[in-house]
């Protein structure tokens, strides 16, 4: 007991002249830090580096678990009654900085009493303090070796980092998580007094509690530097309009992932500006990821940008989003990768894979294809079978999803008569028999012979003459790559919706490929116009309805002054009723 009371007196008197020598002269600081040994007594032998640490720890019959035990231990007393460093402070420091503490111990001669033995060390050689505070909050010796301070290596003397880190402290953000906040936005630890707290109550101000703003600043550091972040600002704004409470998000808000709010609004933005307000509420109470999942969006923008390569039109890309499946985004956006793939490998030409992708992108993203050779091998067909099938119908490629039980497909026979089918069928239109046009047809038609001419015969029942029928095909053939029901239902709109006689459809049969709600939209402006005496009443339909959008508005809907209301007023409308 004498022994030890001598021992800690020896420590306080270390302590006493270290303290003493380090406040004399700023000079001394550094002369300190080279060259160690001014700062012991003189009889103190230098340290020699222990390269095989865990050896030497075998000799005195100690694991690297219990000597990093008993250094910590050490590390603590010293940061907090020899430092006066808070004891949170030290504490933290000495249980999560295991890369210092590794690389202390291998500096500290190895001795049975490990904890004495790294106290003596540290009460005698001066460490930079910064390193196992970085370490602390989360960081790697790479990731904070160019972070540590060029003139010090007291944490005390940097008194606006440890204010700043104690008001984020404080204020409920995990000390293990402030290195990624100090990374991203160093420049909050650098405030005066009063100006981080007057930050996070700014942002409290925007109508968000405690934890929800915590996941924030956790997810987008940068908030915290500069004012109020202006896109931040603007998105909550839009959230707040669309949903009941604001702190909605926090649940969206993954941990350890970060956000960029200003993608985030780009991507409200667009879908601002094609969808309905109904429409775009919808959206966000029931596909939230579309705005959260990958960084504040990205994933919606990467598969807008995958659509609009295939030629896909914003009025198409909007509807998809608007129907889309109980799916991830980032789901829906990797199927149809997987399935770009799969028709890569079956060999399909690129503009055939365009006008699959063209006509089928909600399909295809829906579920996922089994892996190009597993289709060969349970199908028990070539690459060149496959590609027909899937030009003759690509609807057949929901038949492979993955986890559905595929069977083999009909023997070739089979195969044989459904192509003399569909070989009957175009000749039936007056194509040539082996001919490059009917080479061509068949890749156009999708569909079996029996399916197509079903389709042909619903035109004509509907009272249009064999012969103009044929015609209509020849000028449009991607009418007949529509189902039947959806033949009757464009034509019976056209008809009995719209005004317009049947007879219309012979020179603009394109129209039965157009949306509904577009053809609604377009004729109803133009009747508008013509009662206001500002639209020629003599206008064919396929005038009214297949002018681009940009055209249209400029040509006929800005001849009112009331036109672009009314054009408003009639998409909110036809566009609300789906």
């Amino acid at each position: 007991m004498i022994h030890l009371r001598k021992l800690r007196l020896t420590f306080t008197l270390g302590r006493f002249a270290s303290h003493f020598f380090l406040r004399s002269s700023e000079n001394l600081v550094g002369s300190i830090a080279q060259n160690p040994r001014l700062y012991r007594a003189d009889r103190a032998v230098p340290p020699a580096y222990c390269e095989d640490l865990e050896a030497a720890l075998t000799a005195v019959g100690l694991t690297i678990k219990q000597a990093l035990k008993e250094a910590e231990a050490a590390l603590l007393e010293y940061l907090h009654n020899t430092r006066s460093i808070q004891y949170l402070d030290a504490d933290n420091m000495s249980r999560n900085s295991p890369y210092f503490l590794e690389e202390l111990m291998k500096k500290v001669t190895i001795e049975e009493n490990i904890r004495l033995s790294v106290y003596r060390y540290l009460c005698y050689h001066p460490i930079n303090e910064f390193e196992p505070f970085f370490e602390s909050m989360g960081l790697k010796p790479s990731e904070y070796a160019s972070l540590l301070p060029k003139n010090m290596i007291f944490l005390s003397d940097d008194q606006l980092l440890l204010g700043n880190y104690h008001t984020l402290c404080n204020y409920g953000i995990p000390r293990n998580k402030m290195g990624r906040i100090y990374v991203e936005a160093t420049q909050a630890f650098r405030y005066d007094y009063g100006v981080l707290p007057s930050k996070l109550q700014a942002y409290e101000r925007l109508g968000l509690c405690h934890s929800t703003l915590l996941k924030v600043i956790a997810s987008s550091p940068y908030l915290l530097i500069g004012d109020c972040n202006p896109d931040f600002v603007k998105v909550i704004g839009k959230f707040r309009h669309y949903v009941n409470d604001i702190n909605w998000i926090e649940g969206h808000l993954l941990d350890g992932t970060s956000c960029n709010w200003s993608q985030m609004l780009r991507v409200m933005c667009f879908f601002g500006r094609v969808l309905t307000e109904q429409q775009l509420s919808d959206m966000i109470n029931q596909h939230p990821d579309f705005f959260f999942d990958g960084s504040g969006g990205s994933r919606t923008l990467s598969l807008i940008v995958f659509l609009l390569k295939f030629g896909l039109s914003v009025d198409v890309i909007s509807f998809i989003f608007v129907n889309f499946p109980p799916i991830k985004v980032s789901k829906f956006l990797s199927n149809l990768r997987h399935c770009l793939l799969i028709l890569s490998e079956l060999d399909m030409e690129a503009a055939e894979i365009g006008k699959i992708f063209h006509s089928h992108s909600l399909m295809l993203g829906s579920f996922t294809l089994r892996r190009t050779n597993s289709l060969l091998c349970n199908l028990k067909a070539g690459k060149k079978r496959l590609r027909m099938l899937i030009q003759d119908n690509p609807l057949e490629l929901k038949n492979w999803e993955l986890g559905i039980r595929v069977k083999p497909l009909p023997g070739h026979n089979e195969a044989t008569i459904s192509r003399l089918r569909k070989t009957e069928f175009l000749l039936s239109l007056g194509y040539d028999k082996d001919s490059k046009e009917m080479e061509e047809a068949f890749k156009v038609f999708r569909g079996k012979g029996a399916e197509l001419q079903e389709r042909f015969d619903c035109i004509v029942r509907a009272g249009l003459d064999p012969q103009d029928v044929q015609e209509m095909v020849k000028i449009s053939p991607q009418i007949l790559n529509l189902r039947a029901t959806a033949i009757n239902r464009k034509i019976d709109y056209l008809v009995n919706e719209l005004g317009y006689p049947i007879s219309s459809l012979v020179n603009f049969p394109s129209f039965l490929n157009y949306r509904t709600d577009r053809a609604q939209l377009r004729v109803s402006l133009y009747k508008w116009l013509v009662e206001q005496g500002c639209a020629d009443p003599n206008l064919s339909l396929s005038t009214v309805v297949s002018t681009s959008e940009e055209v249209f508005v400029q040509q006929y809907v800005n001849r009112h002054p009331s036109g672009p209301q009314v054009w408003q007023d009639l998409k909110d409308k036809i566009f609300s009723q789906k």
